[in-house]
This record gives structure tokens, sequence and C-alpha cells, in this order.
């Protein structure tokens, strides 16, 4: 089982270059951070993860160049998108974005994606909130077609475009990996119907192992391999014995959150997450 990392990159926390030269030196296998474009002052949608909203979400980074920068120091980690929510985002654009990071990283992306909590924020991109689901499976279509031919075209009922040519072309192929977020059944319906892996937040779900035998299921049900929608568990909890549950329900990547802080906060944090790296 793989053991990463995820952060809100912001501007008043550790760089993301530096993070990212901590990350790989102490062995962890991957990187991943998450997005907002901005969060409306409004606050009308609930936080699904409490009663306030950090300011984290409102601080972050634009997640493209913020691994760009941890790509250029390093060599060996994963780099993730945890998620982006390409219900905001053009789909040509981002395609153009993940086929760059992965050419340039030497095939080092692993692209999570997700819908979002968020309408208003979601309304000033242009997106309705009610269909956001079908609009990210057919940008997420749209994009694979870009990544894996030579002239792509998308004809959708939100996406739509003639042939054109686009590169780079992502050095994975057919294309980085999918990682479908989100909880419950109809984010596995997703990840099977579309991913290449599924990305729960355990502290919001069902128990991990009940959500790996219903995803596995499903997947059979498809006619596709189990084995081709791996588990990453994004929030996991620095204690052996859980993690240990995670090993035996078939986990394949554990993400530990680390805070939004200096250095003088997340190195500490980091040294006792790399305890549990000989435990993999």
């Amino acid at each position: 089982m793989k053991i990463g990392l995820f952060m809100f990159s912001t501007d008043y926390a550790m760089r993301p270059d530096d993070l990212a030269r901590a990350t790989e030196q102490r062995g962890f296998e991957s990187l991943f951070f998450p997005e907002h474009t901005h969060i409306p002052c409004s606050r009308r949608s609930p936080w699904p993860g409490g009663k306030e909203l950090p300011q984290d979400y409102w601080h972050t980074h634009d997640l493209f160049i913020a691994l760009a920068m941890a790509s250029a120091v390093t060599r060996t980690i994963r780099l993730g998108t945890g998620i982006c929510l390409v219900v905001e985002r053009d789909p040509i654009t981002t395609a153009k974005e993940v086929a760059t990071l992965d050419f340039l990283s030497g095939g080092r992306v692993l692209f999570g994606v997700g819908g979002g909590w968020n309408a208003e924020e979601m309304e000033n991109h242009g997106t309705d909130f009610q269909s956001r689901w079908k609009l990210m499976r057919e940008r997420i279509a749209a994009m694979k077609a870009i990544w894996q031919n030579d002239e792509a075209e998308y004809h959708g009922e939100r996406v739509r475009f003639d042939r054109i040519w686009s590169y780079p072309k992502p050095q994975q192929k057919p294309h980085p990996p999918v990682l479908v977020g989100g909880n419950g059944p109809h984010a596995r319906r997703r990840a099977v119907a579309y991913g290449n892996g599924w990305m729960p937040l355990p502290a919001r779900g069902e128990p991990i192992a009940e959500g790996i035998r219903d995803l596995h299921a499903r997947a059979e049900h498809a006619g596709r391999d189990p084995r081709s929608i791996p588990v990453t568990i994004f929030g996991g909890r620095a204690d052996a014995a859980v993690l240990d549950e995670y090993r035996a329900a078939g986990v394949e990547r554990v993400l530990f959150a680390v805070p939004a802080k200096g250095a003088d906060a997340v190195l500490p944090l980091l040294d006792g997450y790399a305890k549990f790296l000989g435990r993999e």
C-alpha cells in the first residue's frame, strides 16, 4: 500500500516546490493538491466538512502552476490533483494542462476529479449545479479523446467540438489515471463508468471495506476487472491499526493530510508520517 500526502497549497503555507522536495526526500509516493478558483462571499452552500469553512479554500494557488513547481524539483513522486473541479474548467484547456504536466514530469500525473459541492462557485463559471455530473462525464470523455487522438473531436450534449490538433500528448498511455472522487454508490458508479480509480474521503462515508466490496461488484457487473479501479483514501488516519484495515480491504494508496502552514509546522509532521513508510 502506497502512502502519499495532500495539502491545500496556499499563499501562507509552505511553498509547493519546497513541500515537494521534502515529500520526495522522505520517500512518500505522491503529493496531491486540491483546488478552488474562488469562494463566493455569500457562503450559501453548506460545507460538507463542518460548520465553518477553512480559509484554505479561498487562498489556494492555481492547481497546475503549483504542481508544475512540484514537478520541476522532483523526479519520482506522483503528482496528484485532489480534486480538479472539471465542472468549472474548459475541457480543451484542461486537457492541454494535464497533458503538458504529464509530458514534462515524465508521466507522473494522477488526475483526481470531482463535481464539487459549492453551487454558487459553479454558477460563477456558468455551470448548473444540478447537472454537474453529466457535464463532468462529458468533459472527461472529451479530454480522453484529445489525449488519445491526433485529430480529436467530441460531440456530446454539453461539450462539442469538431476535429482539433492538440499537443503534447500525455506520456502515460492511453492517458493519466482518472481517479473519481466522492463517497457513496453514485461516486462508485461514476468510477466504474469512466474512472481508473476511486478516491473516497473515509470520514464522510460508510466503512471503506463495504465501499470497496460494492465497487468490485459494480465493476464485475459492468464487465471490468476490479483491479482496474484501485482505491485511494483521501485523508486517511496515520494510525497503524487503521492502515492495517485499509491494507486488508485492498486499498492501493492512502493520503495523509498536511496543514496549510509553514515549514516549521509541516516538516516535523512529515517526519512523523514517514514512520509508517516501512509498513506499506
